[in-house]
């Protein structure tokens, strides 16, 4: 004999409500999809980057250029916006590094990097995009005080076990700029490569 025949109708929604709750969670699970990064994961992803930042401006190390480029792909497109003007591939961006460091990064004198705000937004297992503000104190070969500094805004991929930067763009703080994300001054970046000449 057919149970469902003796069940009335509050029995019968109890049981459709039961049924959908039970489903609820693999729902959950499969709408989340590959893009899902839970919270432990997305701290420990924003932690990553920012060490790889500090790592590749520490100037006590010696080789600055290999340090920052270790930044980007070895190869490949990197689009980079820094100063008014864009370069697309890892030749142009290492040609700007190294004549930056050539004119200005060696000649700072005790140059030290200091990783302000930071803001990493996380949108997979293999994307984050991260944005901060900087400051690099130093003084000129003349021996008086400076510093350069910004924002940076940088689109980063893990490709393989590596994070890499394969977009950014970088804009210079004006003089005694507050350095705030939510600043109509907010600076750049390109203190890396556009800094105030000596």
């Amino acid at each position: 004999m057919d149970l469902h025949h003796f069940m009335t109708p509050t029995m019968t929604a109890r049981r459709a409500l039961l049924a959908a709750l039970l489903t609820m969670p693999a729902l959950a699970i499969g709408c989340r999809g590959a893009s899902y990064v839970d919270r432990d994961d997305r701290v420990a992803i924003a932690d990553s980057l920012r060490a790889l930042i500090t790592r590749a401006y520490d100037f006590s190390s010696p080789d600055a250029t290999s340090r920052l480029l270790s930044l980007y792909p070895d190869s490949g497109r990197v689009i980079s916006a820094a100063a008014g003007r864009v370069t697309t591939s890892r030749t142009a961006l290492q040609a700007e590094i190294t004549s930056f460091w050539q004119r200005v990064g060696r000649n700072m004198q005790e140059p030290s990097f200091v990783l302000g705000s930071s803001y990493v937004d996380v949108l997979s297992r293999d994307a984050a995009v991260m944005t901060f503000t900087y400051d690099i104190p130093h003084r000129t070969p003349a021996g008086l005080p400076h510093t350069v500094g910004g924002a940076w805004t940088a689109l980063w991929r893990r490709q393989g076990a590596r994070w890499v930067i394969v977009q950014e763009h970088l804009s210079d703080a004006p003089a005694a700029a507050d350095h705030t994300v939510d600043s109509s001054a907010a600076p750049d970046d390109t203190a890396h490569r556009h800094p105030p000449r000596y």
